[in-house]
C-alpha cells in the first residue's frame, strides 16, 4: 500500500482525503499546515495516524511514497522540488505552477518519478473517454476550431469573505484564467492527446466590474473576464472566453471542429447527450447524432478520478492523466495570453 501525504489542510485537501480513503492500494499516511491546530484537526478528522507542520519532515521520510500539494500555487513548486529531490512522487494542484518557467523546473527535477496535474479532473468520466477514442478516429478531419465559452452571471453577493488567493497574481498566478482555463483546455487539449503546437496569442483581461467589487477579496488584482485567440501550428485555431461576476447570460459549451465535423461536448456532469457530432449528410446538408449519452451526475466526485489515476500511475509505472509535461502547455498558453493582454498585442511563442 501506498504512503501518501497531504501537504496543506484547506478544503481541497479534504476531496483528496476522502478519495484516498476509497482506495485499498492506498492511504493517507500523514496530513501537514503550518497551522498546527488545522492539521490536528484534519487529521482526527480523518482517521490520518500521523500530522506534522514540516512538509520537510515527511519528504526525508523514506516511508512516504508520494505527496499531494493541497494549498496555493505560489508555493507548491518549491514544495514539489524539495519532493522529487527525496525521490516522492507528486501531485500538485491546479494551476499546475506559476507560471511556464516553474512548470519547467518541476519537469527537470522529477528524476523518474510520477509528477501529475488535478487540472485534469473532468477528463475522469466516461464520456471524455468516449470521446478521445472517437478523436483518435481522426473522423472529423483536419482540426479547424476548438471554441471554449465559459460565462456565469454574478449570484447574490457572497455570505462569506471571498478567498484571498482566488484572485491574487501574486498567490495564484491569475484569475479566472488558471482557476477554470486549467480545467477548460486540459479537457480539451488533453482528448486531443496535447498534440497541438501554439504559435501565437491574442488576449484579454478584465478585472471585476465596479458592480461586483464585494465579489472579489480586498486586494484582487486579477482578471473576472478573458477573452483569447491562439493560433496553432497545426492549422487550427482556439477560441476562448471564461467570465465570472458578470452580467452576461450564462453560456456553457465546449466544441471541437474539423473539416468533416464538429464535435459538442459538456466537461461539467450532464444527464444526457455528453457527447454529440454534427456531420455532413448527402441529402439534408447535416445530421447530428450521439457518440456517447449517460447521466454522469451520479458519479462519485470528479476529484476522486485524479487521486485514483495518481496511484494507478505510480503502480502501474505509467505516465499519469495529465502529466507536468502536458501541463506545461497550459502554461506556456497562460503566460502568452496574461503577456497579450499586458501589451495590448499578439503575442507569439518560441
Amino acid at each position: 500500500m501506498l504512503n501518501i501525504a497531504v501537504i496543506g489542510c484547506g478544503v481541497i485537501a479534504q476531496y483528496h482525503l476522502r478519495a484516498l480513503a476509497k482506495l485499498k492500494t492506498a492511504r493517507a499516511a500523514a496530513v501537514c499546515d503550518v497551522r498546527t491546530e488545522v492539521a490536528q484537526k484534519t487529521a482526527a478528522e480523518f482517521g490520518v495516524p500521523r500530522w506534522t507542520a514540516s512538509a520537510s519532515e515527511l519528504f526525508a521520510d523514506p516511508a512516504i511514497d508520494a505527496v499531494i500539494l493541497a494549498l496555493p500555487a505560489n508555493l507548491r513548486t518549491a514544495l514539489a522540488l524539495e519532493a522529487f529531490k527525496h525521490g516522492k512522487h507528486v501531485l500538485t494542484e491546479k494551476p499546475v505552477a506559476m507560471n511556464a518557467a516553474e512548470v519547467r523546473t518541476m519537469i527537470a527535477a522529477q528524476n523518474g518519478r510520477v509528477g501529475a496535474c488535478c487540472s485534469s479532473r473532468y477528463r475522469s468520466f466516461a464520456s471524455a473517454d468516449a470521446a478521445r477514442d472517437f478523436l483518435r478516429t481522426g473522423a472529423l478531419g483536419a482540426l479547424r476550431t476548438i471554441t471554449c465559452r465559459g460565462v456565469n452571471p454574478a449570484g447574490a453577493p457572497p455570505v462569506n469573505p471571498p478567498p484571498a488567493w482566488r484572485l491574487r497574481k501574486d498567490l495564484n498566478g491569475g484569475g479566472i484564467f488558471v482557476n477554470w482555463g486549467c480545467y477548460d483546455l486540459d479537457y480539451l487539449l488533453g482528448l486531443l492527446d496535447f498534440k497541438l503546437t501554439p504559435q501565437s496569442a491574442l488576449a484579454r483581461t478584465w478585472k471585476v466590474g465596479a458592480p461586483y467589487t464585494a465579489y472579489a477579496a480586498p486586494g484582487s488584482d486579477a482578471e473576472t473576464h478573458v477573452t483569447a485567440l491562439i493560433t496553432f501550428a497545426e492549422g487550427c485555431v482556439l477560441n476562448y472566453e471564461r467570465a465570472e461576476f458578470s452580467t452576461l447570460p450564462p453560456d456553457n459549451r465546449w466544441q471541437i471542429t474539423g473539416e468533416r465535423g464538429t464535435l459538442t461536448l459538456q466537461m461539467l456532469k450532464a444527464k444526457t447527450a455528453n457527447v454529440v457530432l454534427t456531420e455532413p449528410d448527402a441529402a439534408k446538408g447535416t445530421r447530428t447524432r450521439v457518440i456517447w449519452e449517460g447521466d454522469e451526475t451520479v458519479l462519485t466526485s470528479e476529484h476522486d478520478g485524479v487521486v485514483f489515476d495518481f496511484v494507478d500511475a505510480i503502480l502501474q509505472k505509467r505516465k499519469p492523466q495529465t502529466s507536468l509535461q502536458d501541463a506545461l502547455l497550459f502554461a506556456r498558453l497562460a503566460d502568452a495570453i496574461y503577456a497579450s493582454s499586458a501589451s495590448g498585442k499578439a503575442v507569439c511563442f518560441e
